[in-house]
């Protein structure tokens, strides 16, 4: 006998039994979500290393989503709904989103957050030639470029994951430390995909500079137009003196990165009678069905495109 032939529920229309069964199966769904630990990320990319530590016990919502540029992002009134609906707020921190700290301030939200970013040895402007025209020193915020600073990352998420959810400490860690072998086994094989380039060759054109973590790693040279931050804009100048760099070095590998505007770059790659290349990701993660939709697939993406562009150098 099943739960829709007991005597007393026999003479109601079978219709009516199972709208009834139907609505308490959707209860019952919507109360497993309900039960879901609610994390709000600053962007894209933080958002999916969220999602693979807290695998199936969280819900993450991301603030900055993909292709969307963080350094020019403005909070909305619905954005501090939804840190205060949160257990959990996951920053990059190193300056990269300095809208983060007044965004938790004006919403009043009171619980913890982690700075996935703490630990990680930072890096400054003035260690790389840029081409922002900053005299003063100006800290790198892509610490994600580098994926052995993402393992600092996966474990800070982990860690404050476990602070906030007790019960599931055991699952954030063994979930980190499973990602942590897949970030070793990309930087392995990005060395390895680095090392059919002659030094030389090692040389790309972007955006901005978002590259100097992955430039320290790697040995590859970037150049860029813009500086660290996309708000800013290159002078007529600084353009002239990259087309004759450009032009003195040889270097074919010009990218622009998906959440950039295009025409700088596009521009300066006629006037320097370079091949513009595939989109780069960044700062940002690309869509469900583009080719980074996660850190892993942007990375590789990215390591596909720059060893394909360098080779033309």
């Amino acid at each position: 006998m099943t739960h829709l032939d007991t005597p007393h529920l026999r003479s109601l229309p079978r219709r009516f039994l199972l709208a009834s069964a139907t609505a308490l199966a959707l209860l019952g769904s919507h109360a497993h979500a309900a039960d879901k630990l609610p994390v709000t990320a600053s962007f894209s990319i933080l958002g999916d290393l969220v999602r693979v530590v807290g695998g199936d016990r969280v819900a993450v919502t991301t603030l900055v989503g993909a292709n969307e540029d963080a350094h020019v992002f403005e909070a909305k009134p619905a954005d501090a709904k939804t840190l205060l609906a949160s257990r959990l707020v996951v920053t990059n921190g190193l300056g990269f989103e300095p809208w983060a700290g007044k965004l938790v301030k004006s919403s009043g939200y009171k619980g913890e957050t982690v700075v996935a970013a703490k630990g990680v040895k930072a890096r400054h402007m003035d260690e790389e030639k840029s081409h922002s025209g900053h005299d003063h020193e100006e800290t790198d915020p892509h610490a994600w470029q580098n994926p052995s600073n993402v393992v600092v990352y996966v474990r800070n998420i982990a860690a404050g994951l476990s602070k906030v959810d007790a019960a599931g400490a055991s699952t954030y860690q063994a979930n980190a430390e499973a990602y942590v072998k897949e970030l070793h086994a990309l930087d392995t094989w990005t060395k390895e995909q680095m090392a059919a380039i002659p030094a030389a060759k090692r040389k790309v054109i972007t955006s901005h500079d978002a590259f100097g973590y992955f430039s320290a790693q790697y040995g590859v040279k970037f150049l860029a137009p813009q500086g660290v931050n996309t708000e800013t804009e290159p002078s007529a100048k600084q353009v002239a003196q990259l087309i004759q760099q450009i032009q003195r070095e040889k270097i074919r590998a010009v990218f622009v990165e998906n959440m950039s505007n295009p025409k700088l770059i596009a521009q300066l790659s006629k006037d320097a009678g370079a091949t513009l290349g595939a989109s780069l990701y960044a700062d940002a993660l690309s869509a469900a069905d583009q080719p980074g939709a996660t850190y892993l697939q942007m990375m590789r993406h990215n390591v596909t495109q720059l060893v394909a562009g360098m080779k033309n150098n």
